[in-house]
């Protein structure tokens, strides 16, 4: 089968894999999205499909709801590490604007909703360690630590926590993190993403390996990985090692690749005198030959006709932040997606129920049918590019009359691009994604009758930013910026995926 990296085309940070017998799974950072922690599977290694998510809400409190001017943009689940153990799977990842750490175990991994508990604290980018019969969780940034776990894997042993090694400070722009332990012939070893300040195109991205017989060190070190596949200054680094029945090993590790996100690579490994080797003589290859039987997946980019006989999402969707359960509904107008207003809004960013998916590069097309009929004077509803650098077009509705509207915003604020009165209540928005190093935008278009296309106001620069932190999605939004009580129904929802090669995109 061939391998062509990157692997997949979409936003996927912060991987752990766990391989059980001839099925791997996966999961992965989505944050402040909900449901979260989504569990992805393969039964090759390169087509990959979400089975499950661990939660559907997070938090209940007024950041997730985002009220009152609050937010979780950022926040949330992040860097979660998987372990099976005595019958269930195992996830573990910290949650920092609350201030715990979330213990979750489960004996169906495609199945969502695990069970949860937290302790309070944040044990930073953390991963399962199985050691001489006992568990524990290694963590931290820099200074490296670890604490043994309870016998069942749902909380710590608070008086176990000690430093476990000091990785170096002096010329680095981020110390040590993102940890992924194993255990093979004897030793332990502690896989780390690392950034040096210098060299390198200015300092990129790197994979870094610590090993010792023992958990009481000493510890050797070896520099991994240090190649950015072509891409200057953006390493390949922060993933998972993993083995096939067959015994042989591979790695995924991810790409910062701009506002599109950050994304997997899939490479060989070699073990040479105990230490792992990444890659074809230091590199990651961009296309290779992997012995396994091709296994096809159902695609992480679909398209929805929304025409379903119950309330429950298909699973490429989610919510940004905590969804109002009773603001959305497909069976109140069968065939349709409704929204219903239920919580004034000042923009985008503060908008409850906007529903999202991936994009994908280097090209993206995403269109809805929109019937805007039950809109109120001060509402807004359509089609964005979501990010900290968003773009919107959809119908809005000013006494008494409807106007097509595209808007362009950020966290410090939004604007109308430009508005001219609709035609009519029902139109087609369409929304195309550009990513690359030369071009990161999304352009707007509308139809009346789904066929003939006019672009809209301007197209919007992309742009992946640490205050969001995650790779710019479509959403399909509706708010009131006045009043509540406005409903909008969506339908036929359309996706593509073009010029990649390789995800299949379901019509």
């Amino acid at each position: 089968m061939k391998v062509k990296n990157p692997l997949l085309s979409v936003d996927m940070p912060d991987p752990d894999l766990l391989r059980d017998g001839n099925v791997w799974y996966m999961v992965s950072t989505t944050m402040f999205f909900m449901p979260g922690g989504p569990i992805l599977r393969s039964y090759d290694l390169c087509h990959w499909e979400t089975v499950s998510y661990i939660f559907e809400y997070l938090a209940e409190n007024e950041a997730y709801r985002l009220e009152n001017g609050k937010n979780a943009y950022g926040k949330g689940q992040w860097a979660t590490s998987l372990a099976r153990r005595d019958g269930y799977y195992h996830a573990c990842f910290a949650c920092n604007d609350l201030n715990r750490t979330f213990f979750c175990r489960t004996k169906n991994i495609e199945q969502s909703g695990w069970e949860m508990r937290s302790v309070e604290g944040i044990y930073h980018d953390m991963s399962f360690l199985f050691w001489e019969d006992r568990a524990y969780l290694v963590y931290g940034n820099g200074e490296i630590r670890i604490i043994e776990l309870q016998k069942d894997l749902m909380g710590v042993i608070p008086e176990t926590d000690r430093l476990l090694l000091t990785t170096p400070k002096k010329g680095m722009s981020l110390r040590c993190e993102g940890c992924r332990a194993y255990v093979r012939n004897g030793f332990l070893y502690l896989l780390f993403i690392d950034w040096p300040e210098e060299g390198n195109d200015g300092g990129r991205r790197r994979e870094v390996c610590y090993r010792s017989r023992s958990l009481g060190g000493p510890f050797e070190r070896r520099i991994l990985l240090n190649d950015d596949g072509g891409r200057r200054g953006c390493g390949i680094a922060q993933g998972v090692l993993t083995d096939t029945p067959s015994g042989d090993w591979y790695a995924v590790m991810f790409q910062d690749r701009g506002a599109v996100g950050r994304i997997p690579y899939l490479m060989q490994v070699k073990w040479e005198d105990d230490w792992p080797v990444l890659g074809e003589n230091g590199k990651v290859p961009l296309e290779w030959d992997l012995p396994l039987e091709e296994k096809p997946a159902k695609p992480l980019i679909v398209s929805d006709s929304f025409d379903h006989s119950e309330n429950r999402l298909e699973l490429q969707w989610q919510w940004n932040h905590s969804p109002s359960p009773d603001a959305w509904s497909f069976t109140e107008r069968p065939g349709y997606l409704r929204m219903k207003n239920h919580q004034t809004a000042t923009g985008l960013l503060d908008a409850r129920n906007t529903l999202t998916q991936r994009t994908a590069e280097p090209f993206s097309v995403f269109s809805v049918e929109l019937d805007g009929s039950g809109l109120q004077d001060g509402d807004f509803a359509g089609i964005c590019a979501f990010q900290s650098y968003y773009g919107q077009i959809g119908l809005a509705r000013e006494k008494g009359i409807w106007y097509l509207q595209t808007v362009s915003g950020s966290m410090d604020g939004e604007k109308k691009q430009e508005k001219t009165e609709a035609n009519a209540k029902k139109v087609c928005l369409k929304i195309e994604f550009s990513f690359s190093e030369q071009r990161e935008e999304a352009a707007f278009f509308y139809s009346y009758d789904g066929k003939n296309w006019s672009s809209f106001g301007q197209a919007i620069k992309l742009k992946f930013t640490l205050d969001i932190f995650v790779g710019c999605r479509v959403g399909l939004f509706s708010y009131g910026t006045v009043r509540s009580g406005g409903i909008s129904d969506f339908r036929n929802f359309k996706a593509a995926v073009k010029d990649t090669g390789k995800e299949r995109i379901a019509e």
